[in-house]
């Protein structure tokens, strides 16, 4: 059951063209408390065979830009008001709601982090991952169903012909979570995006879904943006990493890099505050204070209220992500200091 898509084998980069382009994206939701600033200009680009993972605290805009990309997003009251979104060169954000939905799981696709809201609980689980074939590719029901066991059994389900017939609620959150990446992975999308993919999962099996995420990524090819907080995932299986704080990125470079030297407060915040192997019995060190609303965003640096480096330029002048050091971009008007060079 391969898809006829044929992916590109292209590297993100000066060396190549990219094979998702976000170019300063910009979502506010419009309420009637006011207008919340959810995404305030990221870009970032995504390779084939790349695992991007976008990490930071709650509320920073992590889910509402996966949810844009996928043309999912809720309007009202959500609403795109600048940039685009770039796959193999053309823009979804001016596709017709059609060729949304062409490209919707055809070839860019998601596992949100609740499988059990996420899946109908009134259909069987072989009929939830059959629709794709049904809705994509015109299979009868009777082909759709062995197509479901077919990817039931490459997600590692135990007894999947036996358990095709099976509700979600019949399932573990482990299992629910593999039946929504079957369905993601179903017509080999060329981009899986993994929103929180082990949220509420117990440690053993947030590793074997993040195992399984790879192995998939390996034999597909396919990129994969990973939307997370869990720095211990990310630094197993991600190429580079994406820091966001108020609705903005403040720190990008390759996972060991960042996770080595941050160059931002705010990651090294983030870094400080996870446990670690070699610093048993030591205090943890969490970032104090909380997110900024985003509907009424601090002057300057949006992190000056929690930073500990803070000077009197940090509320009155915003700094711009920029490059460091090669590789290595920055938004924090002392990143060489943070950084060390």
């Amino acid at each position: 059951m391969t898809s006829s898509l044929t992916h590109p084998q292209v590297s993100g980069g000066p060396t190549g063209s990219a094979l998702l382009e976000v170019d300063d994206l910009h979502v506010e939701f419009r309420t009637d408390y006011g207008v919340v600033n959810a995404v305030n200009g990221i870009s970032y680009t995504l390779s084939a065979g790349e695992t991007l993972a976008i990490l930071g605290e709650s509320g920073c805009g992590k889910s509402v830009s996966a949810q844009t990309i996928m043309g999912i997003l809720d309007s009202p009251p959500g609403f795109v008001t600048g940039g685009e979104i770039r796959y193999q060169g053309r823009d979804l954000l001016q596709m017709s709601a059609k060729e949304q939905r062409d490209i919707r799981g055809e070839e860019i696709s998601i596992v949100f982090q609740d499988a059990l809201s996420s899946l109908n609980p009134v259909f069987t689980v072989g009929m939830q991952i059959g629709e794709m074939f049904r809705r994509h590719r015109g299979y009868s029901r009777g082909d759709a169903k062995k197509a479901a066991v077919e990817l039931m059994d490459r997600v590692r389900i135990p007894s999947a012909k036996e358990r095709v017939g099976d509700y979600p609620h019949q399932f573990s959150g482990g299992m629910r979570q593999r039946v929504m990446i079957a369905m993601a992975i179903a017509l080999d999308p060329a981009i899986l995006i993994a929103d929180e993919p082990t949220t509420a999962l117990d440690v053993t099996v947030q590793a074997q879904i993040m195992d399984l995420l790879g192995e998939l990524q390996r034999d597909t090819g396919m990129g994969l943006i990973l939307i997370t907080h869990d720095l211990a995932v990310v630094g197993e299986i991600a190429d580079r990493i994406a820091v966001m704080y108020a609705g903005r990125i403040v720190e990008t470079g390759a996972t060991d890099a960042v996770f080595g030297a941050p160059a931002m407060p705010y990651t090294q915040g983030l870094m400080a505050s996870i446990a670690r192997v070699d610093q048993k019995g030591q205090r943890l060190n969490p970032i104090v204070g909380a997110p900024p609303n985003l509907a009424a965003l601090p002057t300057g640096c949006p992190f000056h209220p929690r930073c500990p480096r803070a000077t009197p330029r940090c509320p009155t002048e915003l700094p711009l992500l920029r490059e460091v050091v090669p590789g290595r971009r920055a938004a924090c008007h002392y990143a060489e200091e943070v950084l060390g060079v």
